[in-house]
């Protein structure tokens, strides 16, 4: 592959989507959120997550997984932001994550590097470092310990407990669902082409198996632009299955992400954004 283009200065702006600046916007006006961050940094939850981290996982670098350190190393500079610490951790099911308010870092499944190809792993590590420049990390750790923090604050703390506690809830979800096409953008201007963004959300959908060299890219698309066109009836389904189970998932369905990450591109703002047309961020004085 060519050498990957630098986007010197881009700022997170770039690649944000509208959804998740509204989905934000709206989590900031819940009123017991303040409440409950402040009681996140009393805690210290920043803290133990990052030495439970250290403690369970081994740290790359340039003579630890080099291959890995390498690749968020590249995937850093067209970014051009700073880098967080990497690391590796023993689990089969497949998954990525990036934490630490304080101190950045991104931690990688065993399952996760052994579905991907190296190519792959840039549009990865562009998704998680995409989440780490548009300051997502602070939410989601709030989030990740979210109903133990509200029981520390109790009900005579909150008042309407219920009511508070499922607003916010709600809007925790919401928002953490749109961060994620977010940092998909962010992958994408990592991966820098279309075609390796889209096979990493194939093959962490479908897994590792024995067939990964039948896997195809455009019946997959296929596929989420059937979901996306379905008729009537479907659509009922489709609106009963969220209001049941997806109002409380974590991540967009996969479907959904492959067809807004191609929208996306097909608006034209990745190519805008590769030309060198896009916010950056503010020098200091």
């Amino acid at each position: 592959m060519p050498e990957r283009k630098i986007l010197t200065g881009i700022s997170a702006d770039a690649f944000v989507s509208e959804a998740d600046r509204w989905a934000l916007d709206k989590l900031k006006k819940v009123p017991l959120l303040p409440m409950v961050i402040r009681k996140f940094y009393e805690v210290g939850f920043d803290r133990w997550f990052y030495c439970m981290n250290m403690s369970m996982s081994v740290r790359c670098g340039p003579d630890q997984y080099s291959t890995l350190y390498r690749i968020m190393q590249e995937s850093c500079r067209v970014l051009d932001m700073p880098e967080p610490e990497l690391y590796l951790s023993s689990n089969p099911f497949p998954n990525a994550f990036a934490g630490g308010v304080e101190r950045p870092y991104i931690t990688l499944r065993s399952g996760i590097v052994n579905n991907l190809t190296d190519e792959q792993l840039y549009h990865l590590m562009g998704h998680e470092l995409g989440h780490i420049k548009a300051n997502h990390v602070l939410y989601f750790s709030v989030g990740g310990v979210l109903f133990a923090l509200l029981d520390l604050l109790g009900r005579r703390t909150l008042g309407a407990s219920d009511l508070a506690s499922y607003a916010l809830i709600l809007a925790y979800y919401e928002w953490s669902r749109q961060a994620e096409f977010s940092a998909d953008r962010a992958g994408l201007l990592v991966a820098q082409e279309l075609g390796i963004s889209l096979d990493t959300q194939v093959a962490l959908t479908a897994g590792a198996t024995r067939f990964d060299h039948e896997m195809k890219r455009e019946p997959f698309m296929d596929q989420a632009r059937a979901y996306q066109d379905a008729d009537v009836l479907d659509q009922v389904a489709k609106a009963v299955l969220f209001m049941i189970y997806g109002k409380t998932f974590t991540h967009p369905m996969p479907v959904h992400r492959a067809q807004d990450l191609e929208r996306w591109h097909l608006s034209g703002a990745y190519d805008r954004i590769l030309a060198g047309d896009y916010s950056r961020e503010a020098k200091a004085a």
